[in-house]
């Protein structure tokens, strides 16, 4: 194994802009990519996956066009979700590839993204499952693609980091909960919410993931400043030229009552989730605090940070924390309780979604806002 290839600030700014691009042209297309976790290799031609990771050549990325660029990186974050290397099995290798792509190319194209000659398209085959391409493709001569169409990886190439231990069905259930997120997310930004492309058979195949809690939760977060209403402004003085995620950054303040009516479980899962969100969305930023008549912190929440100890343990009021909104001008306020305390008199002006554990208020119980239950297995 060769030494890996550090991510340095310009692979990054390649990836972030190819992100911000996709967002413009497909929701659902942009939250896959948002999901997609991009390594730089020299032992691929241009990109390749191994179903769990993209791996792309540092050197090529730079050099193409944007647009060429986001429809090379998108390929292959298909290719991933859509779980193709792990169903391979037994197959031959090169024809299952040819029918993977002929399957990724069409969807490309449906996000209105350039297909470099070197794509192969067929529009009748595209419309089906990999599995009845790679059927009927068989016995058709070799096109001479050579290794540019062996994107599909047996394992991570020499120069590239070691991987987390997850096994392939914990992948492959991350990917299925990216497309349950991707659906929700495209949905509410006026898409159709399943399948951008319509009734695709490729798509439809893979069971569509139950939109938990957590799914619900990404949809609430994965929006900007101007979705929750209000003065957009994102565009004062810079017309409507948006150069980069920061420009629309979202603010929410995380509380959790500490008051003993929810658990440990119930807040690692919560906080937990939301820093996954942050991590998947540069342009989101939380901050939590702890709560029961007092208000602790604030802690700044960050991807992959271990979660600060609770603090208190008294009774539930939650006017404390809605006196905060002023200090902290967030976007939206996400508040885990089991909504057994003292509310605000009167409603904030921001969006607020209470996260009820089970046993909680009923949701004609809440005075305001959006209410998002826990499910016992969830916890």
């Amino acid at each position: 194994m060769t030494q890996p290839i550090p991510i340095t600030p310009e692979f990054q700014r390649l990836i972030s802009g190819s992100r911000l691009r996709l967002r413009g042209k497909s929701a659902f297309f942009a939250t896959l990519l948002l999901h997609a976790e991009f390594v730089p290799s020299r032992e691929v031609i241009g990109a390749g996956t191994d179903g769990e990771r993209v791996y792309v050549n540092p050197e090529m990325a730079a050099s193409l066009p944007g647009d060429v660029l986001d429809s090379l990186l998108l390929h292959e974050v298909l290719h991933a979700a859509l779980s193709h290397v792990e169903r391979r099995g037994p197959r031959e290798k090169k024809r299952w590839n040819k029918a993977a792509d002929l399957i990724v190319n069409g969807m490309v194209a449906a996000a209105g993204l350039p297909t470099p000659p070197s794509f192969n398209r067929d529009e009748h085959l595209e419309r089906l499952s990999v599995e009845e391409v790679y059927t009927a493709i068989e016995g058709q001569p070799d096109d001479g693609d050579g290794d540019e169409g062996d994107d599909l990886l047996d394992g991570p190439p020499g120069d590239a980091p070691p991987k987390q231990g997850r096994n392939s069905r914990d992948v492959a259930r991350e990917w299925q909960q990216a497309l349950a997120q991707a659906r929700s997310v495209d949905a509410m930004s006026g898409g159709q919410g399943y399948d951008p492309l319509g009734a695709h058979r490729e798509l439809q195949r893979l069971a569509p993931a139950r939109l938990d809690w957590r799914a619900q939760l990404w949809r609430f977060l994965a929006r900007t400043p101007v979705d929750f209403g209000g003065f957009d402004r994102r565009f004062v003085g810079r017309g409507l030229y948006l150069e980069a995620l920061d420009d629309e950054s979202l603010t929410a303040l995380v509380a959790v009552d500490t008051s003993g009516s929810v658990d440990d479980d119930a807040v690692r899962a919560l906080v937990g989730e939301v820093q996954g969100v942050l991590g998947a969305y540069p342009h989101v930023k939380a901050v939590l605090y702890y709560a029961d008549t007092e208000a602790y912190g604030p802690y700044d929440l960050s991807p992959g940070d271990t979660i600060p100890e609770p603090q208190g343990g008294g009774g539930t009021d939650f006017r404390p924390i809605f006196e905060l909104l002023d200090k902290h001008e967030p976007d939206v306020l996400i508040y885990l309780t089991d909504g057994y305390g003292d509310f605000p008199p009167q409603a904030p002006s921001i969006s607020t979604l209470w996260v009820v554990p089970p046993g909680g208020l009923e949701d004609e119980g809440f005075p305001f806002g959006d209410v998002l239950r826990l499910e016992e297995e969830s916890r």
